[in-house]
């Protein structure tokens, strides 16, 4: 019989997976959602900063404590807010990998099965969560990468029994991410609701539905109509009805397997391990519901934003973690070349996607290099360093999406302010509607601005109190452009009467 495993934490090995999952996923700042969630904490620590148009990332920023974590550990370390930024990400790595550790242990008896759970975990960590817009930890530091570790381990708090520690995990994940935290205490409902009566499976559908429509502010029955609508339907997975086939596949599969984990009594797992699966599944089942009624009718149109599908993005999780152990008990068993061959076979593909994903940039972006082999990178570090605090830009709205951007935001690494752009300040007026017309106002201006003249420039200027622009291609005749490298243009619109004064208005509001 094989001995019981050490139940203490080994924190030599999960340092050395920590580092291993960076290799593999790589690390990139201020792309995608963190062109949202970078610059609220940037300004909290320097208010100076972006006096015009952070309504666009201030408004998420107000829900979560993510922003003063960073600032309060910038000021006690000393470090800058970049290498902050970057001390979080690979803390939140380790915090994943530990907690999926204590959550195999508590699954699984075998050394071999605990340890396969968490070299499978570590091997796909970037792997999307179905179609719900999000990766089981992004390459980037959100509020995602703390309240994710923090889900697991209330889970594993739950499952052990320890409700006072579950009860303050949970707060914590709601703290930081208060959309999760709901999604969370459903979670915890379920598994709880599933310890009394297997036939309770039926129960979270109703009471996921009745706490989304008691969900106060902003909501009503009543079509998203305008600018609003054009934000809201351009996240097509905010809507069932959009998804195909083998996003639905990726979905009911995971369940279907947990069915077999809670009926299929397998060797070496435990009651918790039971317990677990059997609750993800009215819990995905729940989610599918809710969301197949946004969908149903365009009345509902306010309600999608609520995204119940994001319960995919735990049951993802604990379902990678649940199959590499069942993949180390049975597969592994007495073939120890298995979890090597599964390891390394998963990292090299999840390698070559990452590489994929952002062909132009550096595997890793470590902060404190001030150069970048990513040409708009580049042209975005010498705005911080050269241009003045207070400058507002102008980009072409349709930037974050083309070639050689890699995603990569303006505001998070120049720290200027810019006009909302069409791609990911469109995420934020789906969720915040009040901004949907100024979105629509400041994306359309700057639409083609890549072929703007110096006229063209003279009324943008007259509209909004931009000073600055930054061109892909050929500088504009007429205009003073300092910087012009890597096909990219900074130019220096020149000063209007009255600009001054609408900034300072802007920023007053």
């Amino acid at each position: 019989m094989e001995k019981a495993p050490d139940q203490r934490l080994p924190f030599v090995r999960l340092a050395l997976l920590t580092v291993a999952a960076l290799a593999i996923h790589g690390y990139h700042f201020g792309v995608e959602d963190a062109e949202i969630h970078i610059p609220s904490a940037k300004k909290l620590l320097h208010p100076y900063l972006y006096p015009y148009a952070d309504e666009f990332f201030l408004s998420h920023g107000y829900l979560s404590v993510f922003d003063p974590i960073l600032v309060w550990t910038a000021r006690i370390t000393h470090l800058t807010i970049d290498g902050t930024i970057f001390l979080w990400y690979i803390a939140s790595l380790f915090a994943m990998l530990a907690c999926c550790w204590m959550l195999a242990s508590i699954a699984f008896s075998s050394h071999r099965a605990r340890w396969c759970s968490v070299l499978l975990i570590t091997a796909v960590l970037t792997m999307p969560a179905t179609n719900t817009g999000l990766e089981l930890i992004e390459p980037y530091l959100t509020p995602r990468s703390l309240s994710t570790p923090l889900t697991i381990f209330a889970l594993w708090a739950f499952l052990g029994r320890r409700y006072a520690l579950a009860a303050l995990a949970t707060l914590a994940t709601a703290a930081v991410h208060p959309q999760m935290g709901v999604y969370l205490a459903f979670l915890t409902g379920a598994v709880w609701l599933a310890d009394r009566s297997t036939a309770v499976a039926r129960q979270p559908v109703p009471e996921f539905a009745t706490a989304a429509g008691i969900l106060p502010i902003g909501f009503s029955l009543t079509p998203a109509q305008g600018p609003y609508r054009e934000a809201l339907y351009a996240r097509d997975f905010f809507f069932l009805s959009n998804w195909t086939w083998y996003h639905w596949l990726g979905m009911l599969a995971p369940l279907a397997i947990l069915a077999w984990f809670w009926k299929g009594k397998l060797r070496g797992t435990s009651p918790e391990f039971r317990r677990l699966s059997f609750a993800l599944i009215p819990f995905g089942i729940a989610s599918i519901v809710v969301a197949a009624l946004f969908s149903s009718s365009h009345k509902l149109d306010m309600f999608a934003r609520l995204q119940p599908l994001r319960c995919f993005h735990v049951i993802t999780i604990v379902f990678v973690v649940f199959l590499g152990g069942v993949i180390g008990e049975y597969a592994a068993n007495g073939r120890r070349w298995v979890i090597p061959a599964v390891f390394l076979t998963l990292s090299g593909g999840m390698f070559m996607v990452a590489r994929l994903s952002f062909p132009f940039s550096p595997h890793v972006e470590l902060p404190w290099v001030n150069t970048s082999s990513n040409p708009w990178v580049n042209a975005l570090l010498w705005i911080r360093e050269n241009t003045p605090n207070d400058a507002v830009f102008a980009v072409d709205s349709y930037y974050f999406k083309d070639q050689g951007i890699d995603v990569h935001g303006f505001r998070s690494i120049s720290e200027r302010s810019v006009l909302a752009d069409y791609f990911k300040d469109s995420g934020v007026v789906a969720m915040f509607p009040s901004l949907a017309v100024e979105w629509k106002q400041m994306s359309d201006a700057t639409n083609g601005l890549n072929h703007f003249d110096a006229e063209d420039f003279a009324r943008l200027a007259r509209q909004y109190p931009v000073t600055w622009a930054v061109i892909r291609g050929p500088a504009p005749s007429g205009m003073a452009c300092p910087y012009q490298q890597g096909g990219f243009a900074v130019c220096r619109i020149p000063d209007l009467p009255g600009a001054a004064v609408l900034i300072s208005s802007a920023s007053g509001q």
